[in-house]
């Protein structure tokens, strides 16, 4: 005959911790749950495999990725000096007007705090305008 007697027990309360960041969880899960779910995806967009960016690189010669990868670090370089050349020491643009050989890069006060980008291609006319407030 075996005899039982009271059993002390304790709960607590059961709190949800989401493990995905984007819900907010742990950012260093982030890494992780993208490896495993690029491991999972079995589909693979043709129409973007050419694209550098989208892994093009894989079907090209050292030769030719070592060139995409110098052209890519030269243009960045001549993106970096334009830049200089309409930011001002404060870290603000500064407004009026910058040509390089291929662009033209416009910057125009609105007022309030509020600048317009313009962006022409000078090859083909094309422009694209954001605005940006300092």
């Amino acid at each position: 005959m075996t005899l039982l007697g009271p059993v002390e027990t304790e709960a607590t309360e059961m709190v949800y911790v989401p493990t995905n960041p984007a819900f907010g969880g742990n950012p260093l899960h982030g890494p992780n749950l993208l490896a495993t779910a690029q491991a999972m995806n079995r589909y693979r967009d043709q129409s973007h495999a050419s694209l550098p960016f989208a892994g093009g690189l894989q079907g090209q010669s050292a030769l030719q990725q070592f060139n995409d990868i110098l052209q890519r670090s030269i243009l960045s370089r001549i993106a970096a000096a334009t830049a200089s050349g309409i930011v001002g020491g404060d870290g603000r643009l500064i407004p009026g007007s910058v040509d390089t050989r291929d662009f033209s890069i416009e910057i125009v006060d609105l007022g309030g705090g509020l600048l317009q980008i313009k962006t022409t291609d000078k090859a083909n006319g094309s422009a694209t305008t954001f605005q940006v407030s300092q």
